[in-house]
């Protein structure tokens, strides 16, 4: 079997909040226990609501913040500090909004030379443009964009432009991070289809975090379902989908939206309350305030994810 190109052990990370001069600040686990590998060519999506902790998944990965517990290896390389600097450029990242994630100031040649400049100093000027204009054919830009500015573009474009920004360094693992939510529904189809050909053409290891699970289906090959910095599910797409085992995975699920017949009259499951705040998170099972099926023991006691091929960390899965 090929060897992950990402893989990651228990990876944890926290955050102090509040504080002041008579009182200490609270700790925020956002990420906790979390593990997973990805291999190239493969697309592990991270699922879940707002605040459940999959952006600051992202962060840990493409090495913008420290994690507090657990390990992460990044192509057979243990990812420590002193080594973020030659690691970086083998794992990139491509953000929800295009338009902010670009400098509006710079023409598309300057965005996309910039990478070089930074981390491959001794390549020439000419070497360069043409890296940029070559990165730029294979996203579906045309050569007049070079000298265009990004409010010159749509927002599909716009994308194409982060996209091929990633790709300057030639790195190994993509970060999506929403990469299609702030694109209208006939673009994300394009921009998916332009970032599944790309994985196959250049054998790339894709983390895809999305909240919209209609496209996790399409194309993901892993799926873990977060909730409140935890992993409450994993598995391969197909499993996840077929036969959730935890209720909370069962829930988003039933509220994903179908057009085909065999999938119109399946039971929306409404969950009652809010989601938890992370600085008080329940005792026991952090979804058993919003479960149906919860009793005593999870209300006491934390499942834990179990190993299975298909795992949930509930006390009664499917």
């Amino acid at each position: 079997m090929i060897d992950p190109l990402v893989e990651a052990q228990a990876l944890s990370i926290q955050y102090p909040v509040g504080g002041g001069l008579f009182s200490a600040p609270k700790l925020v686990r956002a990420v906790s226990d979390v593990s997973f590998a990805v291999r190239p060519g493969e697309t592990l999506a991270i699922v879940g609501e707002s605040g459940c902790g999959k952006s600051s998944l992202a962060r840990l990965i493409t090495m913008i913040e420290e994690p507090t517990g657990g390990t992460l290896t990044l192509d057979g390389q243990a990812v420590t500090p002193d080594k973020w600097a030659d690691l970086r450029s083998t794992v990139q990242i491509v953000f929800q909004d295009p338009y902010g994630s670009l400098n509006l100031r710079h023409r598309v040649g300057t965005i996309l030379e910039e990478p070089l400049r930074i981390n491959r100093p001794d390549m020439t000027a000419s070497d360069r443009q043409a890296k940029a204009r070559e990165m730029m054919e294979l996203v579906g830009l045309r050569p007049e964009h070079y000298d265009r500015f990004p409010h010159m573009f749509s927002g599909g474009q716009r994308q194409r432009i982060a996209i091929a920004r990633a790709l300057m360094l030639n790195p190994r693992v993509v970060v999506l991070d929403e990469p299609v939510s702030a694109l209208d529904l006939s673009i994300q189809s394009q921009v998916l289809n332009l970032l599944m050909d790309l994985q196959d053409r250049l054998n790339l290891a894709y983390v895809f975090i999305s909240h919209d699970l209609s496209v996790v289906r399409h194309v993901a090959d892993q799926v873990i379902v977060m909730y409140l910095g935890r992993a409450v599910e994993q598995g391969s797409r197909d499993d996840v989908f077929a036969h959730p085992r935890h209720p909370y995975t069962k829930a988003l699920l039933s509220a994903t939206p179908s057009v085909t017949p065999r999938d119109a009259d399946h039971q929306r499951i409404k969950l009652q309350g809010e989601l938890p705040s992370p600085l008080n998170v329940p005792p026991g099972c952090a979804f058993a305030p919003r479960c149906w099926k919860a009793t005593d023991m999870c209300r006491q006691t934390r499942p834990e994810l179990d190993e299975a091929i298909h795992g949930a960390a509930c006390h009664f899965p499917e």
